[in-house]
C-alpha cells in the first residue's frame, strides 16, 4: 500500500472511531464472504463491520485518542464493527450471529468512551433497545397521566361530598344544640312552683288586724299620723275661755 494511501486510510478509520459511539473488535477468522455479508445485513444500520489492519488501525486509535482502550485487542485478523446507532442493538446482533456462527469471536471494544470486555459486550446486549426503553417510558408517561387526570377529576366529586358530610354534621350539631337550650325552658313551671304556693306562706301578713281594739273598748290606735286633733283639746287652747 503505497504511503498516500495509508495516511488516508488511517484519516477514514480516526474519523470512524470520533464519529461512532462505539467500536466494537472481533476476529473473523473461519468466516466465508457470504457469512460476512449476512453479518453486515443483520446489523442494518445500527453498524458497519470492516476488515482492517492492525498497524494502520493502531494508529487511528492513537490519533482518535483511544489507543489505552483498545490495546492488546489488536492481534490476529481483526475487523471492527462501527456503531453508529442503538449500541444494544448492534450488540444483540453480534452477539446472535456469534452464537450461530463460532467463527466470529468477540474481542472486546470501546463504547462512549469506556473499555469493554467481551463479557460486558454480553451484559450490553441482554439489556433493552433504546426503542424498547424509549416504549416503556412513554408507556409509564402515559399511565402516569391518566392517574393525574383520573385523580383530578375527581377532587370536585370528593369535595362535594366533603361539603355534604359537613354540611349535616353541623345540622345534626345545631339539632342538638337546640334541643339542649330548650330543656331548661320546658322545666321552668316545675322550678316555678314554690312561687304559686306564695299565698299559703303570706298568711300572717294578713292576721296584721289582730292587734285592732276589741269592739267596746276606747282605745285608738297609735299610728294615727293623717287624723286631725281633737276638738275639746284645742278649745283648752283658747285663752277667750279664762274670763
Amino acid at each position: 500500500m503505497a504511503r498516500a494511501e495509508k495516511v488516508a486510510a488511517v484519516a477514514e478509520l480516526t474519523e470512524r472511531f470520533q464519529s461512532s459511539s462505539g467500536a466494537v473488535l472481533a476476529e473473523y477468522r473461519g468466516l466465508t464472504v457470504a457469512q460476512l455479508a449476512d453479518l453486515r445485513h443483520s446489523l442494518g444500520e445500527q453498524a458497519t463491520f470492516s476488515v482492517v489492519k492492525n498497524t494502520l488501525t493502531k494508529l487511528a486509535a492513537a490519533e482518535a485518542g483511544i489507543a489505552a482502550e483498545l490495546e492488546g485487542l489488536l492481534s490476529g485478523p481483526s475487523a471492527i464493527a462501527f456503531v453508529k446507532g442503538d449500541v444494544v442493538e448492534a450488540a444483540k446482533g453480534l452477539r446472535d450471529f456469534a452464537k450461530v456462527n463460532p467463527a466470529l469471536v468477540i474481542k472486546g471494544g470501546v463504547i462512549d468512551g469506556k473499555s469493554m470486555s467481551p463479557s460486558e459486550i454480553e451484559r450490553l446486549a441482554d439489556l433493552e433497545s433504546r426503542e424498547v426503553l424509549l416504549a416503556m417510558l412513554a408507556g409509564a408517561m402515559k399511565a402516569s397521566m391518566a392517574n393525574a387526570a383520573a385523580t383530578f377529576n375527581a377532587l370536585p366529586v370528593q369535595m362535594a361530598q366533603l361539603a355534604g358530610a359537613l354540611q349535616a354534621k353541623l345540622e345534626a350539631e345545631g339539632g342538638a344544640t337546640a334541643q339542649a337550650d330548650a330543656a331548661p325552658a320546658d322545666a321552668a313551671p316545675a322550678e316555678a312552683a314554690p312561687a304559686e304556693a306564695a299565698p299559703a306562706d303570706a298568711a300572717p301578713a294578713d292576721a296584721a288586724p289582730a292587734d285592732t281594739p276589741e269592739p267596746g273598748t276606747d282605745q285608738v290606735p297609735a299610728d294615727t299620723p293623717n287624723d286631725e286633733p281633737a276638738a275639746p283639746a284645742a278649745a283648752a287652747e283658747d285663752p277667750s275661755t279664762e274670763e
